[in-house]
């Protein structure tokens, strides 16, 4: 059985016990219209499949703004403050480490907040994504007091993350391998994160969305082409259901275009 079919079946697993797996789409460090962002939305455009931009607010450009003000199926999310790294030397990098000061990383991420508010008005979501994926944990019972209820990360989620007012929603699947320069990990390993995320999930009363983590600025063809292929699949079967960020994070009902074909 290929890696494909091992997701249909796990699919239809969860059809044939009459639920969808819900599906979000987050990709990473936008700042400019570029070539590489054109070819994300075209893939967005085809799929269906809404879109949640991590901007980076100290790069975002105006230009990003005016070309996303009719994309109705496109959100923005806040992407740290300048994606700088403040960890020491030999920690994993972080924008925000438990080392740096709490004040200074608050007034960034205020400072970013206010930009983004500028730029992207009422298609901002209260949502913050940490650069790299990291946070220090002490920061986040501050977050709701800057208008930001919810946060996203990457892989199962942190009950170090866990702060009243904030929603953690993460993401599980990343193409990208970021020991290779972020060259394709390979079809396996995608859709191997895939089926244990939905393996786990099928019995929660209350399940995470799947997320698919994506970076347009750095994906070489092979990233590229298993994006399109792996929107398109999941699009297509019956027991799916891509929703936009406000539905991956509860706050409203689950909103996606697609038209799903027959369960196989």
């Amino acid at each position: 059985m290929s890696s494909w079919q091992e997701l249909d079946a796990e699919l239809d697993a969860w059809s044939q016990a009459g639920r969808r797996a819900l599906f979000w789409w987050r990709d990473d460090d936008a700042t400019a219209p570029s070539p590489a962002l054109e070819r994300l939305l075209t893939l967005q455009a085809a799929s269906n499949a809404p879109l949640a931009l991590a901007v980076i607010p100290a790069a975002a450009e105006p230009a990003l703004a005016r070309r996303l003000e009719d994309l109705a199926a496109i959100a923005v999310l806040q992407h740290g403050h300048a994606h700088a790294n403040h960890a020491p030397a030999g920690e994993k990098k972080s924008e925000f480490p438990a080392s740096r000061p709490v004040t200074d990383s608050l007034a960034d991420l205020r400072q970013g907040r206010s930009r983004m508010q500028a730029l992207f008005g009422r298609r901002l979501r209260p949502v913050l994504v940490p650069p790299w994926n990291r946070i220090a944990a002490g920061l986040l019972p501050h977050l709701p007091r800057l208008g930001l209820h919810g946060v996203s990360g990457f892989k199962s989620r942190d009950d170090a993350w866990a702060a009243p007012g904030l929603m953690q929603v993460n993401t599980h699947l990343d193409p990208a391998d970021w020991r290779r320069d972020a060259a394709f990990i390979g079809e396996t390993a995608c859709l191997a994160a895939a089926i244990t995320h939905l393996r786990l999930m099928r019995d929660v009363a209350e399940p995470e969305a799947l997320g698919l983590l994506t970076h347009h600025a750095r994906h070489d063809g092979a990233t590229w082409a298993f994006i399109a292929r792996f929107l398109h699949h999941v699009a297509g079967h019956s027991g799916t259901l891509w929703v936009d960020v406000d539905a991956a994070f509860g706050a409203g009902p689950p909103q996606s275009a697609t038209s799903p074909r027959a369960s196989s």
